[in-house]
């Protein structure tokens, strides 16, 4: 049986597909040619990531597709009702990158605190001749241990994010209209483990009591932060969306920024992937990263295996 890994996979996924008896091909097919492709090769898997769409005319033009597979959290870039609707499974890897997207937002936000974003782009023009002036600019930064850390959207990112921010020191206020409470469990490298209870609360007191906020929601059809949600934040906030682009309207999130309502912010999704604005990528107040929030090693390796794992339990 034929599976197409179209944006990839990593070797420890195809190693356990390979043993099962699978047969798998990481060629990545240009999405007008995938129909025929998977046609041509009697495709039973196709395996995405952000980079391919997997949309009603291809799953009816496709009869071998057995299964579809999103190596990652969102399927918005997969019909996964219709999909489920003409009998096929529908699968993804909902926990395999959440300590990854949450690491990346710790990295933005020690990042932003300290000025690192500005520091490392004019360091390498002006460290030799402006040495002095420089650290007078980057020499007030803020700590992150006290503060408090707004998560919007506690699931298993969330959550994962929440981990960081306490083992940080940080106070954690969380919203999720579908969670009203989690346990969370840190667990330390000598075998210790340490338990905290966090109750959600309300958005707007999130947004009222956080230093820092960050998105952890599914692509909305409104944005979940726009002009009123940044009204309501504290003066000099740090925010960051490693969710989705859309969930936070960037031209708000620079209006905010020029009136001093939002000190500094993290994107590492856009509106406009892969062409982000322009006014964006030239903020001096944003810290931007291309959409990588998942991809470590360690989260690809968990996202291949994962999804191996489930092809199997379903085919055989």
């Amino acid at each position: 049986m034929k599976v197409l890994a179209n944006d990839g996979i990593s070797q420890s996924g195809i190693d356990a597909l390979t043993v099962a008896g699978y047969e798998v091909s990481t060629t990545t097919v240009a999405q007008e040619q995938l129909i025929n492709y998977i046609n041509e090769n009697n495709i039973a898997v196709l395996l995405v990531r952000s980079a391919t769409t997997v949309r009603k005319d291809l799953i009816d033009a496709c009869p071998s597709l057995k299964i579809i597979g999103r190596g990652g959290v969102g399927m918005d870039n997969i019909d996964v009702e219709y999909a489920r609707e003409k009998g096929l499974s529908v699968i993804n890897t909902p926990a395999a990158s959440s300590h990854s997207v949450a690491e990346l937002v710790f990295g933005h936000l020690y990042g932003l605190a300290r000025y690192l974003h500005n520091s490392n782009r004019d360091m390498p023009l002006e460290g030799d001749s402006n040495f002095k002036a420089l650290k007078k600019s980057y020499s007030k930064g803020t700590e992150l241990k006290g503060k408090t850390l707004g998560v919007i959207g506690f699931g298993r990112i969330g959550q994962a994010t929440a981990k960081i921010a306490l083992g940080a020191g940080m106070k954690v206020v969380a919203f999720d209209p579908f969670i009203d409470a989690a346990n969370l469990e840190l667990d330390f490298f000598d075998g210790q483990k340490v338990s905290f209870d966090i109750k959600t609360i309300s958005k707007e007191d999130v947004l009222k009591q956080a230093d820092f906020i960050t998105l952890h929601v599914p692509a909305q059809n409104e944005y979940v932060i726009d002009e009123a949600e940044f009204n309501i934040m504290k003066e000099g906030v740090i925010i960051a969306n490693a969710a989705r682009g859309g969930v936070l309207n960037e031209v708000a999130l620079i209006n905010a920024i020029e009136k001093g309502k939002v000190a500094r912010a993290a994107l590492d999704v856009f509106e406009k992937e892969p062409k982000p604005e322009i006014q964006l990528l030239m903020n001096p107040a944003l810290s931007l990263t291309p959409h990588t929030g998942a991809a470590t090693n360690e989260a690809q390796d968990r996202i291949g295996t994962e999804l191996a794992s489930q092809i199997i339990n379903i085919l055989g």
